[in-house]
């Protein structure tokens, strides 16, 4: 009775065997992509004793987020990065081949039924292909090139029905949007989600992509399609694609084959929970400002005239010749409005060809489109066009956290390449036709699942108790913009001392005045949202901080955490006594007494009041014993 999502995981463990939600098994994903990253991983790499790539055809570099960066500094690492991939046969593609995910894709790498991990958290796209497409961290990353193996727990599942017929002009950025909009109360939170309904068949593969990416800011780990027609059709205009370009990675025989036997979920597979979402009730939504999981309707935030003085058309979600399309469907004839600046690129540079091909980007071009190259750049506050102190933007991205794309004290809606294009021509963001205001119809059923277990042993070497002060965060979904900025991400030239004093910055500049060693922080719901920047964790760890507690984390950020040897405790009850005893507070940073956690009893006590959370396995208290993942594959090698 396994998921789909269970059967991939259990045809990629290193053991025999199947296994199901809330298991951990030593996994051996089909391919690893690292980015810019790929310099930190180096390093990790070195830092574990490891000299040789275990298997040379399993990583893929892919630069893509500081390529309009030219300094001697930056162009040095990527001559490195590519270096170290010439030395051990890895697959390397160079500035502007185009956004690493989009590239995994288009050139066969991510294939239906294969598990593709990637050091960066839209690595979620690959389920667009009918795969297990995750993220892992850069810690992992090394595991995986040194051994081929890194570690995962299986998730809970959600099966998430999309129904009904779209209305015209409404895509996949407007479905996604909607999902994070109508279930924002964490209901996929660090589950695994399986799309099905009668609704797919209309979706094609630069939608389910878009839908798939954004599934990390839903909060789920992974989003995937099942194999179908759409799929199939797709998969062969690609092998016919790929055998022009020398040895393909799958031909039509090998798509064949798939669309033969497809993996598919038990008729009886067991689910956490069940979504429903009515397409046709769908019309462009737009998120925002500061938080995905806020949404208005097009024609209610349309009245309002919302001036935007930039707009985004580019990134991994949207960024693809449908896209651009659209996008110049709604520009063609005009111009875009005085005072704003519409930014785009596309995702690969195959993608710039073709929409240089068919007339798609000179329509943008005369409508006074600023062209970037094919990058995330922006997306992450890097390069041209970031977005400057009060100037509100409306992009096609999948992020608009706080200081993500420049200032934050900037604002950033995001909509799907229509609704960008609309406002880039009206100056204020606009609908790119009529809408008639309609509510989400939505439904959902959680199960009950087997109870976690309630106390587990405490392994040698690791802590039965700390004590420190509370630093009371109260936000949530915290992101790992506001945890530690998107600029810092990319410089290898950072002291921990810097790091340390970066911590938080964007979330509360005053945090770094106000922290102390052995500080204990506490903050609200989904801790960690947001990027797969490992330093999110470990800027906390050397600013001194002994753990962080929350009422429910980013899965990733936990996996960063727990590999760095950073713990992470889930108390929701501890976290429901803080916003009841500091509700009429609005400081974003506020100490908060005196407590004692005790792992062995699984209880956090405060002011004399025990709260309990979920207990610390003994696979993470290894790790933490070990002084992190790198520790343990250097006993391992």
């Amino acid at each position: 009775m396994p998921t789909l999502i269970e059967k991939i995981a259990s045809s990629h463990s290193v053991s025999e065997g199947e296994f199901l939600s809330g298991d951990f098994l030593r996994i051996r994903p089909k391919h690893i992509m690292t980015h810019d990253n790929t310099s930190a991983v180096m390093g990790k790499f070195a830092s574990i004793g490891a000299d040789c790539i275990h298997d040379p055809k399993q990583p893929v570099f892919a630069i893509d987020h500081d390529i309009q960066n030219h300094s001697p500094e930056n162009l040095g690492k990527y001559a490195k990065i590519e270096s170290f991939a010439n030395k051990h046969g890895i697959d390397y593609y160079k500035p502007g081949t185009g956004i690493s995910h989009q590239v995994m894709i288009e050139r066969g790498y991510v294939t239906p039924g294969s598990m593709v991990v990637g050091s960066d958290s839209h690595s979620n796209i690959y389920g667009a292909m009918a795969a297990l497409g995750t993220p892992v961290v850069r810690t992992d990353a090394a595991a995986i090139w040194a051994t081929g193996e890194t570690w995962w727990q299986v998730p809970p599942v959600a099966r998430v029905s999309l129904v009904g017929t779209l209305q015209a002009g409404v895509t996949g950025k407007d479905v996604i949007i909607a999902l994070c909009g109508a279930f924002n109360k964490d209901e996929v939170l660090n589950h695994a989600v399986e799309f099905v309904g009668d609704g797919l068949a209309q979706l094609s593969m630069d939608q389910r992509m878009s839908i798939s990416n954004m599934t990390t800011e839903w909060g789920a780990l992974a989003g995937v399609f099942p194999f179908d027609e759409v799929l199939l059709t797709w998969l062969n205009h690609r092998a016919e694609w790929l055998s022009t370009r020398g040895t393909p990675r799958y031909t039509a025989q090998d798509v064949q084959e798939w669309a033969n036997a497809p993996l598919c979920a038990d008729s009886d597979a067991c689910y956490a929970i069940e979504l429903e979402m009515d397409l046709g009730s769908v019309i462009p939504h737009v998120s925002g400002p500061d938080h995905v999981k806020v949404m208005r309707a097009l024609p209610d935030i349309e009245a309002d005239k919302v001036a935007v003085q930039k707009a985004y058309l580019l990134s991994c979600v949207n960024g693809r010749l449908e896209d651009l399309r659209e996008a110049a469907r709604v520009v063609e004839g005009q111009q875009i409005a005085d005072g704003v600046d519409f930014y785009v690129a596309a995702a690969s540079e195959t993608i710039q060809q073709q929409a240089e091909s068919d007339g798609t980007w000179q329509t943008l071009d005369e409508a006074g489109a600023t062209f970037l190259p094919p990058g995330c750049g922006t997306c992450i506050g890097l390069g041209a066009g970031t977005l400057e102190p009060g100037e509100v933007g409306i992009s096609a991205t999948n992020r608009n956290f706080k200081g993500r794309m420049g200032s934050r004290d900037a604002k950033a809606y995001l909509g799907s390449p229509a609704v960008v294009a609309a406002s880039a021509i009206a100056g204020h963001i606009a609908a790119p036709q009529a809408y008639e205001p309609c509510d989400v119809r939505t439904s959902s059923r959680r199960h009950e699942m087997a109870n976690p277990v309630s106390e587990v042993s405490i392994v040698e070497g690791f802590p039965a108790t700390v004590s420190g002060r509370i630093l009371w965060l109260p936000v949530d979904n915290l992101n790992t913009d506001g945890i530690y900025s998107g600029a810092m991400t990319y410089r290898d030239d950072v002291s921990e001392q810097e790091m340390g004093e970066a911590a938080m910055e964007n979330y509360d500049p005053e945090f770094t005045t106000i922290a102390r060693q052995g500080d204990i922080i506490v903050a609200g719901d989904n801790f960690g949202t947001g990027s797969s920047r490992e330093q999110a964790a470990t800027c906390l760890k050397v600013r001194g901080i002994t753990c962080v507690v929350a009422a429910s984390f980013s899965q990733t950020y936990v996996r960063n955490a727990i590999n760095n040897g950073f713990i992470c405790i889930a108390c929701p009850l501890l976290v429901e006594s803080l916003r009841s005893h500091f509700a009429n507070e609005t400081v974003l940073t506020m100490p908060g007494g005196h407590a004692t956690i005790d792992f062995s009893a699984a209880t956090i006590t405060l002011d004399s009041e025990s709260f309990p959370f979920t207990p610390l396995g003994e696979v993470p208290q290894e790790i933490i014993v070990a002084g992190g993942a790198e520790a343990v594959v250097r006993n391992r090698l």
